[in-house]
């Protein structure tokens, strides 16, 4: 039963939604409200025009005329709801009152015509005017609650049952029924089964339209938790690493990569683990995320992607989650901006009495691997490759040449290519790093 009603009307939302997605379903449906009331005051406009310019052909002795009674009845009703609607004051109570209103004055403004024309109450099944009862079930299907849709379409079914037994029942010729269909349509007598067929069609579309309305309705939750949880993945991964993530036409799974040229930069804290260790919890969350929320705009302004942070590092790539044909001069540029907003960084705490912290940083460029890795139940994109190690080791050696910003001579030639106009402070040619096995050339930044 549960693979039936999952395959007619769509698998549920898994778990119970957050209660800021249920908020955004609510808006979404406030919202629609706001549009039915605005295209019924739209449909109630043109019908009060086409009367107002229309001949009359009605019996001038008719006792009244209830089309403008019902017009305005219910025009009054649309501005009523889109005006509550525009306050989020529309109780479920009252909006299921205007559907039985709106269903009720389309079939008491039906009703009403055999009296407006005089003529025997079977005249008024013969009115086009039962299509405009399909019109408010397609307009009730705008709120994406398949409940009022229901409740229109019983309320329009039982309304026009009650009509056929009052034409049946109120005809004064002597036989109000009759089975021929040519006589139906020439005279005022009543064929059931016509009239079954228009009541069978009200419940048939009412059936369909709020079948698909559930479907549909199913559709906007998930899409609503989907995107509630789109976001929420942007705060926690790079939003290029979360668009491949839900942008991918298949199941992501570990093991999958390419190879970029690209380049890595580390930012990292001097002696901040020592620190840490003396310092209260809350300060040392509090320092980290003053140092992040510095840093990382300047990583993303130069079209960097922050890998991931490790404690009081920084991972960032330049030209792997995303293409880049100057990912090195990227990567130098962003280096020395973070370089200079550490230094006021400090500044600011060293006037406030605050304990300095200083920073070092390593670029690296060169191919690496950016994909996912971890088990099917637990992926991560990362980026692995020799540049990666380079700049973990740069960043480090920084202490032995007293630096903040240290990267290879590789980097520098190559970010120049790419358009970089500065000069490093200093080279550094044929130095010991340790953790490599050959003497590297090397550029001071900063």
């Amino acid at each position: 039963m549960r693979k039936f009603r999952d395959f007619l009307i769509g698998a549920p939302p898994e778990g119970e939604l957050p209660a800021r997605v249920r908020a955004d379903v609510a808006r979404q449906q406030n919202d629609s409200e706001i549009l039915i009331g605005w295209v019924l005051l739209l449909l109630v406009a043109i019908l009060g025009a086409l009367y107002g310019i229309a001949p009359k052909a009605f019996d001038e002795k008719a006792p009244f005329e209830p089309v403008p009674v019902v017009i305005a009845c219910l025009g009054a009703l649309a501005a009523i709801r889109l005006l509550l609607a525009y306050l989020h004051a529309l109780p479920r109570v009252l909006l299921a009152f205007s559907v039985i209103a709106e269903v009720g004055l389309l079939i008491g403004l039906i009703w009403s015509f055999h009296i407006q024309y005089g003529q025997p109450p079977g005249f008024y099944l013969k009115a086009p005017t039962i299509l405009y009862l399909f019109g408010i079930l397609a307009l009730r299907g705008l709120r994406f609650e398949a409940g009022y849709v229901l409740l229109a379409g019983l309320v329009a079914a039982a309304g026009w049952a009650w009509l056929v037994w009052y034409a049946v029942s109120g005809m004064s010729i002597g036989d109000p029924i009759t089975r021929d269909f040519v006589e139906y349509m020439t005279s005022y007598r009543v064929l059931l089964g016509a009239e079954f067929d228009k009541i069978l069609a009200i419940l048939m579309v009412t059936g369909v339209l709020a079948l698909a309305i559930v479907r549909a309705n199913r559709l906007l939750v998930r899409a609503a938790a989907q995107g509630h949880a789109a976001r929420d993945l942007s705060r926690f991964f790079a939003p290029e690493v979360v668009s491949r993530i839900t942008g991918a036409e298949d199941r992501i799974a570990a093991g999958e990569g390419e190879m970029r040229e690209a380049a890595i930069l580390l930012v990292d804290i001097r002696g901040f683990s020592a620190l840490a260790a003396e310092w209260p919890p809350a300060r040392t969350m509090s320092v980290l995320a003053e140092y992040e929320a510095r840093m990382v705009p300047l990583i993303r302004g130069h079209d960097g992607t922050v890998d991931k942070f490790m404690g009081d590092g920084i991972l960032a790539t330049f030209g792997a989650a995303r293409v880049s044909e100057t990912a090195a001069a990227d990567a130098v540029a962003a280096a020395l901006a973070v370089a200079d907003a550490a230094a006021f960084w400090a500044q600011e705490r060293r006037e406030a009495g605050e304990q300095v912290l200083e920073i070092g940083v390593g670029v690296a460029s060169g191919p690496v691997v950016f994909g996912a890795v971890g088990h099917d139940e637990r992926l991560e994109y990362t980026v692995i490759g020799a540049a990666v190690n380079l700049a973990a080791k740069l960043e480090k050696h920084n202490k032995v040449l007293g630096s903040r910003v240290l990267t290879d001579a590789e980097t520098v030639a190559l970010a120049r290519a790419q358009g970089w106009a500065g000069q490093p402070l200093r080279s550094v040619t044929g130095t010991r790093v340790d953790g490599l096995d050959r003497p590297a050339d090397l550029a001071v930044l900063a």
